[in-house]
């Protein structure tokens, strides 16, 4: 019953409203407000009415504009990053170790025979250009098909005003100088249609360009190689890499031919190809207890082969480190069989290895470090733990999810990184514009890699990608850091192993043990020695913390208002109530001149007066009385009006009910 009247009450006040006018309310606010300043207003005289109006108008603006910057500095999510050391029990990181050297020479050799040939004739060729060499008299005709979908060129540069191409397989030569390029055509009468762009880095010159723009200044050099990719032989839709030295053209031209090769090789193949983990590993020791290659994973790696994971974690649990020191780490001694080294895919001799988290696959092209041989690396661990503060605060992710790229490195079971993310963009992006996927990258389902013979014009393809800025930026864009990441300080010292005094009984003991054999198979040329520990327990993380919460928010706006207008919570709760008061007011003020508005439309549409009372009664008396239309009558024809009846006179009418009047009252 109680709580019907409280909202019958409730509704009688919001149907009166607030019962001020505007001026009625905005005075009672300034002399009731707890704010410094309005009451000064209405109490002052004129002139200082005047001055207090203008600073409490100045104040208040200031407040807005404060908190205007506050508002916005929230709005920014800025990071704080603090910095804490702890110690505990770590686990041992994943180690993945690799051969320098992808395939074994021996395996590989009859596939790469062709291309072998055609790059000691070039050699020759560009060592010594005049023709006739008596090694190539003699050798069997060349097959110039792979030379002709991607050419190296010289440029002779004696002149320097007028610099000549000269391919080395051809007789035919082309002053640069005097071509008349028109903006995109090149001096090998070949033009540049990658997108009408100059030589900047990928193509070559036009107009007469000199050769300061592609080669050193020095002033002895004579002459830089050029590599050529066409979309297809014979066209002249071409892009040109410069190179100042001959040994970075080749390097590329045959990384590049032995690709288109070797992507036709079925896996299983490629694996056996490779260095098997029981030839590699030579000794194994973690801590105080033995290992051997069987504690490895092994995975194919398109740039080093076959590689091996100790502890990557996928079907076992990983290890932890008992105690920090070299004592207590991974000892390794491996064999990269140097003799075997392809002689042009890889000018470094050593092993590639990397320290990375579990379940994660090893990028060694962009993490991973060289060790090598005839040393003994020891590789001290410090341990980085990195966690950074999610959306809003950055645009990172948990576990790639929330990524708009296909992650074509989850075929192998592992994490999401940024660096898988790149390369599957990259990979996609491929795939899309040219038809076919990359040598050195996963494949998705039904695709096929890139090659020469079914793909012609790949290697322009994949030159122009990889020299887009467009599609580089937009893997940028579309890839996202995680959120929380390890990383592996390593401190790295190197020594001769083994000692002059004690190669040989070592060099015995490892040949017999591998080859069962009591003759000297290995040498120091082939041999590496690893030692990988952790240098102390000591961990570090470095945590993103919010530089602004809410509290600091409301707490930063409470200031800049109490500071400039003495006010409060309770002030901006008084200002929020004279608010509503007056759009009631306004709501009243509106809904009264709606009714208005209607009253003078019912009297516009019925002018005549309201009938009296005498006609009321008359016309309920008598059926057929008809009130007189006024207007019918002529203008000088106007009845008088008609007298209404008078009201009754109440102090005739009996006070007392007839029950209570007397027998005398009867007899009247």
């Amino acid at each position: 019953m109680n709580l019907k009247k409280y909202f019958i009450r409730a509704l009688h006040r919001l149907q009166k409203g607030p019962g001020y006018t505007y001026k009625e309310l905005l005075v009672w606010y300034c002399d009731n407000t707890n704010t410094h300043g309005p009451k000064r207003i209405i109490k002052e005289g004129p002139k200082k009415k005047l001055i207090w109006f203008f600073l409490t108008l100045l104040f208040a603006s200031l407040v807005f504009w404060q908190w205007g910057i506050l508002i916005n500095t929230y709005l920014s999510y800025n990071v704080t990053s603090s910095l804490s050391i702890g110690f505990k029990t770590m686990k041992f990181p994943a180690v993945t170790v690799c051969n320098a050297n992808p395939f074994k020479y021996s395996e590989v050799k009859h596939l790469l025979k062709e291309l072998d040939r055609l790059i000691e004739v070039a050699l020759e060729r560009i060592l010594q250009p005049t023709p006739g060499n008596s090694s190539e008299n003699a050798s069997p005709p060349l097959d110039l098909e792979l030379w002709h979908q991607i050419p190296l060129v010289l440029i002779d540069e004696h002149d320097k005003d007028n610099p000549v191409i000269v391919d080395i397989f051809e007789s035919n030569q082309t002053a640069l100088g005097n071509q008349t390029a028109g903006g995109n055509q090149t001096a090998a009468d070949n033009q540049t249609a990658a997108d009408n762009q100059t030589a900047a880095d990928n193509q070559t010159a036009a107009d007469n360009q000199t050769a300061a723009d592609n080669q050193t200044a020095a002033d002895n050099q004579t002459a830089a190689d050029n590599q050529t990719a066409c979309s297809h032989q014979g066209s002249d839709n071409c892009t040109y890499r410069n190179f100042t030295s001959a040994a970075q053209a080749v390097t590329e031209w045959y990384i590049l031919q032995s690709t288109s090769i070797l992507s036709k090789v079925p896996l299983q193949e490629r694996i056996r190809m490779g260095y098997q983990a029981e030839d590699m590993i030579l000794a194994c020791l973690y801590g105080a207890e033995p290992c051997n290659y069987k504690n490895f994973t092994q995975i194919y790696h398109p740039d080093h082969g076959n590689c091996y994971i100790f502890n990557w974690g996928m079907d076992e649990e990983a290890l932890n480190s008992s105690n920090p020191g070299a004592e207590f780490g991974l000892k390794l001694i491996l064999d990269i069989s140097q003799q075997d080294y392809i002689p042009y895919l890889s000018s470094a001799a050593g092993a590639r290895l990397m320290l990375h988290q579990q379940k994660s696959f090893p990028f060694l092209k962009d993490q991973g470090i060289y060790a090598m041989a005839g040393t003994e690396t020891s590789i001290g661990v410090l341990v980085d733990e990195l966690e950074r503060m999610g959306y809003p605060y950055s645009d990172c992710t948990m576990n790639g999810s929330d990524v708009p790229v296909k992650n074509l490195y989850s075929q192998y079971n592992t994490s999401y990184s940024i660096q898988a993310c790149l390369r599957s963009c990259f990979q996609n992006h491929m795939i899309e514009i040219c038809g076919c996927g990359h040598y050195m990258f996963p494949l998705p389902e039904r695709v096929n890699y890139c090659n020469n013979e079914d793909y012609p014009g790949w290697a322009y393809c994949y030159s122009s990608l990889r020299s887009s800025i467009r599609h580089r930026q937009i893997c940028i864009d579309s890839c996202k850091e995680t959120c929380n990441d390890t990383q592996y300080k390593m401190t790295i010292s190197m020594a001769d192993w083994p000692s002059e005094a004690s190669e040989d009984w070592i060099f015995h003991i490892l040949s017999y043990e591998r080859d069962m054999s009591t003759n000297v198979t290995l040498d120091r040329n082939g041999i590496i020695k690893l030692n990988i520990y952790f240098q102390e327990y000591n961990y570090r993380t470095i945590s993103e913390s919010a530089a602004t919460t809410i509290v600091w928010l409301l707490s930063s706006l409470g200031g800049q208002f109490g500071f400039w207008m003495g006010g409060s919570v309770l002030c901006l709760i008084e200002f929020g109530e004279i608010i509503i008061d007056a759009l009631w007011i306004t709501v009243i003020n509106v809904i009264s001149w709606c009714k208005g508005l209607k009253q003078k439309r019912v009297q516009a549409r019925y002018p005549d007066a309201p009938p009296t009372v005498s006609e009321l009664v008359e016309a309920h008396a008598n059926l057929g009385f008809q009130h007189e239309d006024t207007d019918a009558l002529p203008r000088d024809e106007v009845l008088p009006p008609e007298p209404g009846t008078p009201p009754p006179n109440y102090d005739s009418l009996r006070v007392q009910p007839l029950d209570v009047l007397g027998p005398d009252s009867d007899a009247e």
